[in-house]
């Protein structure tokens, strides 16, 4: 019974992204009636279930702590494309963008992810366990890359408001490359322990969680790797699809525009946030805390490079400075991250507070 569920559920899962892609075809750049935005709606639920799924077939297949890397780069990579893709049609109003959406996306992985992991962990298990060494590394490099990227640019004088400089963004951009491809290093390589799941006594646990299931074999991981980086295409294409129908309601709701930052990374990290929380549920809370801090790192670390060579082609100036309520929300989001990590246990206040972080960051996102 339990083999032909999961039978069923992997030919969801194949054809799922398929038609999403399909539909995507079909209606890009165009204007869609309401009954075609809710099947498009509908469809992109789908494929985020879908990457879901394959994300977890490829991370059982190569393990930890390569495995939370895989949906980590991947979203991240169809992030860019997005971020570009609306930036180079946005005009004026899409200056500052990529800043809106790797800020909304460093607080949704450092608050919301990490925070939901934590408390799902700590309702089932009384105590969440975790490497604190793994954990406070990671969250070091997404307090530097976020400082370096978002943070400086309102503080230097090169250029007027919050914006670099070409040289100025250009060493952003390279130190961004540089400490994250140190980081990968390190996760993989001499330090790998340090990002495998841990119980309560240390020992190392298996980072599946599931004793009786064996790997998937190499074909059937590749195909679910296809399949991944074809349900991501359709997630974020879809998503721009339904973008103009996001604009006109936030307009109708009378939100800043920055507030579609906010849309699009909620979007993009639901599949990691849905990862994050199965792995949660299996007492595996190392490997959220991977997803959740690997995602906040790639989103900057590869988007910030990508954007300061798409600034070559795009007119009007690259805003990335944030705003005086954004800085007091990322302070206290890195104050906090830090007494939430430096034991290596957390309760379920730890996640309740994070959890109101990104409640107050959507807040004040939507009322400034």
């Amino acid at each position: 019974m339990i083999a032909l569920i999961r039978s069923r559920l992997t030919n969801w899962t194949v054809f799922i992204p398929i038609l999403a892609v399909v539909l995507l075809i079909l209606t890009w750049g165009r204007d869609l009636p309401g009954v075609v935005v809710a099947l498009v709606a509908a469809l992109l639920a789908g494929a985020v279930l879908a990457a879901v799924h394959h994300a977890e077939v490829v991370a059982h297949k190569v393990g930890e702590p390569y495995g939370s890397l895989v949906l980590a780069v991947a979203v991240t990579v169809i992030e860019v494309a997005l971020i570009v893709t609306l930036m180079i049609s946005g005009g004026e109003k899409a200056q500052s963008l990529a800043r809106d959406t790797v800020f909304a996306a460093v607080m949704i992985t450092c608050n919301g992810i990490l925070g939901l992991s934590l408390l799902i962990a700590a309702f089932r298990r009384r105590v969440a366990v975790f490497n604190s060494e793994g954990t406070g590394g990671a969250l070091a490099t997404v307090a530097t890359l976020a400082t370096l990227s978002l943070v400086v640019p309102s503080f230097t004088t090169s250029r007027p408001g919050p914006e670099f400089s070409p040289a100025q963004l250009a060493f952003a951009a390279v130190a961004s490359l540089a400490l994250y491809g140190l980081f990968v290093m390190v996760q993989t390589g001499r330090h790998r322990d340090y990002f495998l799941p841990v119980a309560r006594d240390g020992r190392l646990l298996d980072a599946d969680g599931d004793q009786h299931a064996d790997p998937p074999s190499t074909p059937t991981a590749l195909a679910s790797l296809a399949l991944l980086l074809v349900s991501l295409v359709a997630v974020v294409g879809l998503a721009k699809t339904v973008s103009p129908a996001i604009e006109a309601g936030v307009a109708v709701a009378n939100l800043p525009q920055s507030f579609v930052g906010v849309v699009i990374a909620l979007l993009v990290l639901l599949p990691e946030t849905l990862a994050a929380a199965r792995a949660a549920r299996r007492d595996r809370v190392q490997i959220s805390l991977n997803l959740a801090l690997g995602s906040a790192m790639a989103s900057i670390g590869l988007t910030i490079p990508a954007i300061a060579l798409a600034s070559i082609w795009l007119e009007g100036p690259l805003l990335l400075g944030l705003g005086g309520t954004q800085l007091a929300l990322f302070a206290l989001t890195v104050v906090t991250g830090v007494l939430t990590v430096v034991p290596g246990r957390a309760t379920v206040l730890q996640g309740g507070v994070h959890l109101v972080l990104l409640a107050a960051f959507v807040f004040l996102a939507a009322s400034p």
